[in-house]
């Protein structure tokens, strides 16, 4: 199975609003392992940037100025995402921005739902942690993914850390560390698998009363008596 684990950056919170995709970053995995394949682009959303999203992610529009529009590399993603599985934190959020971009384009509409089938890891997440939180760097923590790194919201980042918290998640983890340790780490990845680690669970023991005891004991000379002195259970208890 070929998976994508996706995230974007964006000008603010709503793809209804006109609010735009300013980066996006994805990570290529097939049978769960990472193939070092990945897409990765700042984008020059032609608008400003709200100040709370420059609060989360800190690029600037500035920053953007001479970076591709979207329509430049749309036809690289769709080349990409075409026929994987998506793995995405919050998918609805970055989906309707995928598809409000897409719908941008010149041509017949393109849609994430007509390419992909979509994983929302937060729904996952939220099904097997009930009540706890489940942003990405809570998830990080409790299952003891380094994301010291993650000073402020990047995609490519972000993606590399969610691709290792969903690894978890679903039954074993391998490092999808990128820069010069990358290659390394994938190479490993293809050997050995990092074991699943979940929280300590401290198990309540109930011990019988005296009652229950005696209780107990009167049934075993029952059953004793009945069966001619053949009592398994009493002979262990014994150690007869």
């Amino acid at each position: 199975m070929r998976q994508i684990i996706l995230d974007t950056e964006t000008t603010g919170l709503d793809a209804a609003q006109d609010h735009r995709i300013i980066e996006i970053g994805c990570l290529e995995l097939v049978s769960r392992r990472p193939t070092g394949r990945h897409f990765h682009h700042y984008l020059n959303p032609e608008r400003d940037i709200d100040e709370g999203a420059l609060a989360v992610h800190g690029i600037t529009r500035a920053r953007l100025e001479s970076e591709p529009k979207f329509a430049q590399i749309a036809a690289q993603l769709v080349e990409f995402l075409r026929g994987a599985e998506l793995i995405i934190h919050n998918a609805a959020f970055d989906v309707a921005f995928l598809d409000a971009e897409f719908a941008r384009l010149p041509g017949e509409p393109v849609t994430v739902a007509s390419m992909c089938a979509v994983v929302d890891s937060l729904a996952l997440a939220r099904q097997m942690h009930p009540g706890q939180r489940n942003g990405l760097d809570a998830l990080c923590k409790r299952y003891s993914i380094d994301n010291s790194g993650r000073q402020l919201h990047g995609a490519l980042l972000d993606a590399q850390l969610l691709g290792e918290v969903y690894l978890a998640m679903t039954g074993g983890q391998v490092a999808l560390g990128l820069g010069e340790s990358g290659a390394a780490q994938r190479r490993d990845a293809h050997t050995a698998d990092r074991p699943l680690i979940r929280p300590g669970v401290s198990l309540r023991v109930v011990t019988a009363t005296e009652d229950e005891e005696r209780a107990h004991q009167g049934f075993l000379d029952l059953i004793d008596k009945a069966s001619k002195g053949h009592c398994l259970w009493l002979a262990s208890a014994t150690g007869n």
